[in-house]
């Protein structure tokens, strides 16, 4: 039975159109949570917090991250990558990632990832357009710590 249920979720996933929160905003807590929970590392998400109430607008998303086996640098990038291309009005998008040692924390604006992607993230309406420029970027280490520095 579990084996079962577990197939079923992984259906549910893989035909969950996340593009579907395109052109949404950061004050749409619905389309901001159901986009996250959708994301790379979701099994470890613990929450997230909007900066709505003054420009620039913004996402903290938190990772309880002790179990985990994912890369948090990887992650923060996919992440990002799609919360900029699905959300019109988010500027910045942060990162805290829990620990056994403390809080890893990245913080990414959208000036700097459209900047290395060399592209307006909100003009990209195809997921596998997404996902080449994501795989493109995480090929290259030096990009990464650029972007992370």
């Amino acid at each position: 039975m579990l084996f079962l249920s577990g197939c079923t979720a992984n259906a549910e996933k893989a035909d969950f159109d996340i593009f579907q929160y395109k052109d949404s905003y950061v004050g749409d807590n619905s389309a901001v949570v159901n986009s996250v929970i959708h994301l790379q590392g979701e099994a470890y998400f613990s929450g997230l917090e909007l900066q709505t109430k003054d420009e620039p607008y913004g996402v903290t998303v938190k990772y309880d991250w002790e179990e985990s086996a994912l890369d948090a640098k990887e992650t923060m990038i996919h992440n990002a990558s799609y919360l900029f291309t699905l959300l019109q009005n988010v500027s910045w998008i942060s990162f805290e990632f829990e620990m056994p040692n403390g809080v890893d924390g990245y913080q990414v604006t959208r000036e700097s990832l459209e900047e290395v992607y060399g592209v307006d993230l909100l003009d990209i309406d195809d997921e596998d357009e997404l996902k080449e420029l994501i795989g493109e970027l995480l090929e290259d280490e030096k990009k990464v710590n650029d972007l992370l520095d």
